[in-house]
């Protein structure tokens, strides 16, 4: 399953304060209004009239801010009886031009919000795509995913995940391509469809680097960009045997998972050093499995940098290992519910970086 979203209590205030935000031009309207009646007519607080509609014209719909510039003229036609020096004909003026304005500013507002809404739908679609909700369980391993923007409004980004039911065993991929915008998104997006054809039919691990290496390789020279070193990523695979009692990991410069085994946290380093996707060239392309032991009960967490980069007020990192020690035996949905929730607490709702984790859980019996 894939979650987005700020912390869930920030969202009424939200709301509280967006009503208020759209109450605010008929506020306007009273106090000018009310001011303009109880001061003296020296001071012509009326001639702030037309301010209202065209505070009402960005939020709210071209109906309402015509019928508030006709709520603005008639008060300003009710001061005339009172005050016959108003310049009640310049004001009254005035509040027409600018209602007519604010009109055509919020059919123009109101369009350029639907076709906003049209945009995000196609970012969900895309994200849909790029990052599919996975299945809850294949055979033998209980699975949960998370995934957060580093930004309220955003969608989609460089960080990546899947899962496959192999003949080999279950397979699944992390990472997290360096960069951002659309060519993060891309070089993300080609990774993912590699390693879902390619973990199908390679025998082994290093074989599905090879090929997600020629991946991105391709990609970088197909869709050059103005800064070379954004055509990499790191990643991390996993393959579980059916029926075995091991996790194989193939780490690529990518944050060690962390495994619980027996009831102890174990951060998982890799034995060897592999290097990034698309760095193999310059440094050697020589990849390391490690085989370490996953038993009924054993749980592991995968994550990309965005999670312990995290950062509270005081600059400290999110302290993952700490954390995890404090949720066990937490099943794989809970630790991701409530990961969601202390990466936001702790970074107050602003997080630098995209966030994304996988948890598995060994369900044999």
């Amino acid at each position: 399953m894939i979650r987005t979203g700020r912390l869930p209590h920030r969202r009424p205030q939200r709301a509280r304060r967006r009503g208020s935000a759209l109450l605010s031009p008929v506020i306007v309207t009273v106090l000018i209004a009310s001011l303009a009646f109880s001061t003296p007519r020296e001071i012509a607080i009326s001639r702030l009239l037309p301010a209202a509609p065209a505070l009402a014209a960005s939020m709210w719909s071209v109906f309402a801010t015509v019928l508030l510039g006709v709520c603005c003229l008639l008060v300003m036609i009710g001061l005339s009886f009172l005050y016959s020096d108003l310049g009640t004909p310049y004001t009254g003026a005035a509040i027409v031009a600018v209602t007519l304005a604010a009109a055509y500013a919020s059919r123009l507002r109101l369009q350029r919000e639907e076709t906003l809404v049209q945009v995000r739908l196609v970012a969900d679609t895309a994200q849909q795509v790029l990052l599919r909700p996975l299945p809850n369980r294949i055979r033998d391993v209980a699975i949960e995913s998370l995934y957060l923007a580093a930004q309220e409004q955003a969608r989609i980004g460089g960080d990546f995940y899947e899962a496959a039911e192999t003949p080999y065993g279950i397979r699944l991929l992390i990472g997290d391509v360096r960069g951002k915008g659309l060519s993060a998104v891309g070089a993300a997006s080609a990774l993912i469809n590699c390693f879902r054809e390619n973990a199908y039919d390679q025998p082994d691990l290093t074989g599905i680097v090879h090929r997600l290496e020629t991946c991105i390789a391709r990609h970088g020279v197909a869709f050059p960009t103005q800064h070379l070193p954004e055509h990499f990523a790191t990643a991390l695979i996993a393959e579980i045997p059916y029926g075995g009692d091991c996790v194989r990991l193939l780490n690529c410069g990518h944050p060690p998972p962390l495994l619980v085994h027996g009831g102890e946290i174990r951060v998982a380093e890799p034995t060897s050093v592999s290097p990034p996707l698309n760095l193999g060239p310059l440094v050697g392309n020589r990849y390391y499995v490690d085989t370490l032991a996953f038993v009924p009960g054993d749980q592991l967490l995968l994550y990309t940098d965005g999670v312990t980069e995290t950062r509270n007020r005081d600059g400290d990192f999110f302290p993952l290992p700490d954390w995890l020690r404090q949720q066990w035996p937490t099943p794989p949905g809970g630790l991701l519910a409530r990961l969601h929730r202390d990466l936001l607490r702790y970074s107050e709702g602003v997080l630098d970086d995209d966030i994304a984790a996988l948890a598995l859980r060994c369900m044999r019996t």
